[in-house]
């Protein structure tokens, strides 16, 4: 066998037993982001706090982002992830229209989390909002 092939053959065996290592590094890590949403009710905030502009914002909950739409009196809420699906931007509510809009590209949501207009192509994640005493609480749908 000659020095090159040797090197190259030595070269391959330690680039492919490296691979598993990195395989794992990465897919442990989209594992734990996605690990925080949990598939029980969730209290994300107060009644006083929804109450106060008919909206709750809360960028980091045990389900993650999500904007609860509503009020204390209200029979059915509507909660969202307020994340634009299309370039990540924080969505707000335009109570008037009863939709979401992307300030950055102006992508429209409906209450239901499905896209209105372009250029977003994927809805938003929902979940499902209760009031339980003061608390406002949520789970993914």
């Amino acid at each position: 066998m000659k020095r090159r092939d040797f090197f190259n053959w030595v070269g391959l065996g330690l680039l492919a037993s490296s691979l598993p290592v990195a395989f794992a590094a990465c897919s442990s890590q989209e594992t734990t982001e996605a690990a925080p949403a949990s598939k029980t009710w969730q209290k994300v905030g107060t009644t006083a706090d929804l109450d106060k502009t008919g909206q709750l914002l809360v960028t980091k909950s045990p389900v993650g982002p999500v904007l609860v739409i509503g009020t204390s009196k209200a029979k059915n809420l509507i909660a969202v992830n307020p994340t634009c699906t299309h370039k990540g931007c924080t969505l707000a509510w335009k109570a008037k229209d009863k939709k979401l809009v992307c300030p950055c590209h102006q992508a429209e949501f409906g209450t239901d989390g499905e896209v209105k207009k372009g250029p977003a192509q994927n809805p938003l994640k929902t979940y499902v909002a209760k009031i339980e005493g003061k608390s406002v609480l949520v789970k993914p749908a």
